[in-house]
């Protein structure tokens, strides 16, 4: 059986750990911030009954000197979880001393090591302390140049490379405009320019299920070229929004009554993307109403 990954994010307060931690837990893992490593013990042997969980795809603890005896204990705490049968990964985060003096005087949080002190010197305290820990770390990310994104961006990767994990969700959405546009929405594509079947008495009844409806408007030239532009779109957006580390895309395809022309662009979108990207889903929204 495969160990499942234990992820510990430490480093530097303020290097963006809490960012680190929210991207594990959008990429599926089970997240706990400021875990005691004394409780560390009682989760590996509690656990294990969790280890061939499909729905987790792993474990990401964030531990730091906010816990006393985290610098001395870790190293037991490793050695502990290897011997219960987890793989474990230690990402240790930084970045220079005056981007972490910044980011404290914007946020005004109280840094651990500075509450008998100045800030400056809890900063290059707490670095020297966490030397043994950054040596030790197997990933170590400078954040001191990187955006919010960027940051989630190579969090993913290293969540895809200890994990079966395939990134983004994405969702298809068709609907009908007289009912509203769909709250969740990243994208919206309006179809109404395309010819209507429902003003065909024979199509009326149908909706973009039937093959009836799907031959109607597929056999359409313009569906054709729009199909060809949008979804060449599609692809070359997708992985840049993927890149942005997005844990869900909403695509939302509308018409007038959300039954018939929606309907059948948002499933050959659908089918579309699901050649490159497992994690796509397609609901029809409106269809029963239209």
């Amino acid at each position: 059986m495969t160990p499942r990954t234990i992820i510990i994010v430490t480093g530097c307060s303020g290097s963006g750990k809490s960012t680190a931690l929210a991207t594990f837990e959008d990429a599926g893992f089970f997240c706990v911030d400021n875990m005691p490593v004394g409780l560390m013990p009682h989760f590996a042997a509690q656990s294990g009954e969790q280890a061939t969980d499909s729905d987790v795809a792993g474990w990401a603890f964030g531990m730091d000197l906010r816990d006393k005896h985290f610098l001395d204990r870790h190293q037991e705490m490793i050695q502990v979880l290897k011997q219960n049968g987890y793989q474990t990964v230690m990402i240790f985060l930084h970045a220079d001393e005056q981007i972490l003096l910044r980011r404290y005087n914007q946020t005004r949080r109280h840094h651990p090591l500075g509450r008998g002190g100045s800030l400056l010197d809890a900063v290059r305290a707490e670095k020297q302390l966490l030397q043994p820990l950054l040596k030790a770390a197997d990933h170590v990310i400078d954040t001191s140049h990187l955006s919010v994104h960027e940051l989630k961006f190579a969090i993913f990767n290293i969540a895809r490379q200890h994990t079966a994990i395939s990134g983004m969700a994405v969702n298809v959405i068709s609907f009908g405009f007289k009912y509203g546009t769909p709250a969740e929405a990243d994208l919206v594509m309006d179809v109404r320019f395309l010819t209507n079947p429902y003003f065909v008495p024979a199509l009326k009844p149908l909706d973009g299920e039937s093959k009836e409806i799907q031959d109607f408007v597929l056999k359409d030239p313009e569906t054709g070229l729009f199909l060809k532009s949008y979804l060449k779109l599609l692809d070359q957006l997708i992985p840049l929004y993927q890149k942005e580390g997005k844990a869900y895309l909403t695509i939302a395809i509308g018409c007038t009554g959300g039954r018939h022309r929606s309907v059948v662009i948002a499933q050959k979108v659908y089918e579309h993307i699901q050649r490159i990207q497992p994690t796509v889903r397609l609901i029809h929204r409106d269809i029963r109403f239209g």
